[in-house]
């Protein structure tokens, strides 16, 4: 059986709602060993992450925070496909990533992975509906768009064009679009960062409440520390490597959060 099938038909079991702290005897949904990350060659040669190793467990809200150029999005996007590693190994599933073609990690991101970004990168031209549909109608089991956009709190905007909704509305709108194929992993790289105090809570509510309902096994990355609190584990990273790793007792509502 080729990587490709074996993805599409050995998909986990939906999760249920995440616990404060993932059982240690649970199986991880991603194995990361020695993972190497290089750009560039001689003097300008960077190397964005060092010989890391990194477990992530179904239903897990794992938050990681760090200074600019610390290999966070580097990370996430070596997990999500969207890079590939220098050297090291990165297995999903009993999948190793790493060794997967080009057109076996296209079906990974298609099937098991939901993004979310700073920036929207919706499609003016299209409604919220639309929007989330261009999701629906490639996915092997999609949730309705509407139902997305409902669950998202935004039922009564999805004839509307980007144009005509706020910023927090559209990184609405991209996570209800991130999660309409119902992703085993939903990655989110600084999904607040251009929202102001206020609207960045109500986009974490919405990201709490997939990993919480859905089961969804949830990675953010943030610059503003103090979410950090809404995690199950939280990583900071430093130079390319984790250099702390600590677990929440609980996990604190991104209603009490201020930044």
């Amino acid at each position: 059986m080729s990587m490709s099938t074996a993805l599409l038909l050995q998909r986990p079991a939906p999760a249920g709602p995440a616990t404060p702290t993932p059982a240690p005897r649970a199986a991880p949904v991603f194995i990361v060993r020695g993972l190497s990350k290089i750009y560039g060659s001689g003097e300008s040669q960077v190397q964005a992450l060092r010989s890391l190793d990194l477990d992530l467990y179904a239903g897990e809200l794992l938050v990681l925070v760090g200074a600019s150029g610390s290999g966070k999005s580097t990370l996430l996007n070596i997990l999500g496909g969207l890079d590939t590693a220098t050297s090291g190994s990165v297995t999903f599933l009993h999948h190793e990533l790493t060794a997967a073609s080009e057109s076996e990690l296209t079906l990974y991101r298609r099937e098991h992975v939901g993004f979310v970004f700073q920036f929207y990168n919706l499609i003016p031209s299209l409604t919220a509906k639309e929007n989330v549909e261009l999701v629906t109608e490639i996915a092997e089991r999609p949730m309705n768009a509407m139902d997305a956009l409902e669950m998202v709190g935004l039922r009564d905007r999805v004839h509307h064009f980007p144009a005509e909704l706020s910023g927090g509305e559209q990184q609405r709108v991209a996570i209800a679009r991130a999660i309409a194929k119902r992703p085993d992993v939903l990655l989110c790289d600084e999904p607040t960062g251009a929202l102001d105090a206020e609207t960045g809570r109500l986009v974490l509510r919405v990201i709490d409440l997939v990993n919480r309902q859905l089961g969804t096994t949830t990675a953010i990355i943030t610059h503003n520390a103090p979410i950090a609190r809404m995690g199950d584990r939280v990583l900071r990273m430093s130079s390319g490597a984790i250099a702390e790793e600590r677990r929440n007792t609980t996990r604190v509502s991104p209603e009490e959060i201020t930044w």
